[in-house]
């Protein structure tokens, strides 16, 4: 069975996080270790740590994966806007080092020049974070939607900034299945699927991927806007999404929803269709 689990608030203290995601019949969760619409940060105290961990080990949830706030660019152009996100990632590395947090997931960020001079910064800028930070919380990036000067929409980029970093062992993937569709890898059917997979293994190999960001998407495919949508609910639909579960590639590594929360359905919701497209069986697909 898929391990599964969505992005949970931190409001209230980080050691909530966990009863949370047990609310929602997760068996994983996502976090921001922090405010993610600003570049101040609280700083984690011996206690705070102490909770959050003992809340994860009481609720056996694993793994647990922290995302990096909204703010940084690693791929910016601009000396201080580079700097300040550079110190962004030491600083959220050490954090989920505290919280015994394994996996940080980022985006490769915009580059406003040239996006293979941007490829470049995005190396420079993990390789100096590394340099700062020598706990084993490994980074992971996360494929972009395809926007205007983003860094990572095409497998190959992330291949060619995974080769720049080198470092295998503190570097993984974590692929967003309405980033990249919206990029235009199709995902509709099992053979588009499985097209897919096959770049990935030859670009950089399945075994690099520790997460996948499980979204639908309110897009066409190709068109560049990184919208999710509930599962099955949008143009990659129920049977593309039990492509992926259902794929030998895919299906033992871990989910996160990021889907919406409104008035047609929650995060628990979300899960369920999750498990059900899991194990359900589509003719003439």
């Amino acid at each position: 069975m898929v391990v599964a689990g969505v992005h949970v608030s931190i409001a209230g203290s980080l050691d909530q996080a966990a009863g949370r995601a047990v609310e929602r019949g997760c068996d994983c969760f996502q976090i921001f270790t922090k405010n993610p619409r600003g570049w101040a940060a609280k700083v984690i105290t011996d206690q705070d740590a102490a909770a959050f961990r003992n809340a994860v080990s009481a609720s056996s949830l694993q793994p647990i994966f922290a995302h990096m706030p909204y703010l940084p660019n690693l791929a910016s152009e601009k000396p201080e806007m580079y700097r300040k996100s550079v110190d962004a990632l030491v600083l959220e590395l050490q954090r989920c080092s505290l919280l015994g947090i394994p996996y940080l997931v980022t985006h490769l960020g915009h580059a406003g020049d040239d996006t293979g001079l941007g490829r470049d910064r995005v190396v420079s800028a993990v390789l100096q974070a590394f340099d700062q930070d020598s706990s084993d919380v490994t980074l992971l990036l996360e494929n972009t939607a395809g926007e205007r000067n983003s860094v990572g929409s095409r497998l190959e980029e992330i291949a060619t900034v995974l080769n720049g970093i080198g470092d295998k062992s503190r570097t993984g993937i974590c692929f967003d299945t309405c980033h990249a569709f919206a990029a235009g890898y199709d995902l509709r059917t099992p053979d588009a699927v499985s097209s897919v997979a096959e770049q990935i293994d030859t670009l950089f190999g399945l075994s690099r991927i520790a997460l996948i960001h499980l979204n639908d998407a309110k897009g066409a495919c190709g068109s560049g806007l990184d919208r999710h949508e509930h599962i099955g609910c949008g143009s990659i639909g129920e049977h593309g999404i039990a492509a992926v579960l259902q794929h030998p590639g895919f299906n033992k590594i871990p989910v996160i929803c990021e889907t919406p929360v409104d008035d047609r359905r929650g995060d628990a919701e979300n899960i369920a269709v999750v498990r059900r497209l899991e194990a359900e069986v589509f003719q003439n697909v």
